[in-house]
């Protein structure tokens, strides 16, 4: 690796804990879930380094990841963060409004189950 800068995405992916494993790496990419310089990939041989830029759509948000160094093991967290910059926009606040709460008078005790339905159907829960 010392001669090259140059590592498969599927390898680096699991180096930089992106992913718990290799194969769910390969997963990844195959799935088109991962943009390298906002081209979609769908072959988990294709070769980065760095100055790349990553694109990774994950369940609950997008990681922008940009490649600084390619991955020799899967070291600890710290290590890890070496290899990339986190260019990811900043999470979306959500509104700062309270939820309602139900009011209960003090010592009613446990809410019978036509008041817990009515409260799922107060907190559209239904």
């Amino acid at each position: 690796m010392e001669g090259t800068a140059r590592q498969r995405i599927d390898k680096w992916l699991f180096f930089a804990r992106v992913v718990k494993s290799r194969s769910l790496a390969a997963k990844l990419v195959q799935a088109g879930k991962v943009r390298l310089n906002r081209e979609k990939m769908d072959q988990a041989a294709q070769v980065v380094k760095p100055g790349d830029v990553l694109t990774i759509s994950l369940d609950r948000h997008i990681l922008v990841l940009k490649i600084l160094l390619p991955g020799t093991r899967r070291g600890p967290f710290e290590e890890a963060r070496t290899l990339y910059e986190d260019l990811s926009p900043p999470p979306e606040a959500k509104a700062a409004q309270p939820a309602p709460v139900a009011k209960r008078d003090p010592g009613a005790g446990r809410p019978t189950k036509r008041e817990r339905r009515e409260i799922d159907r107060f907190e559209g829960r239904d």
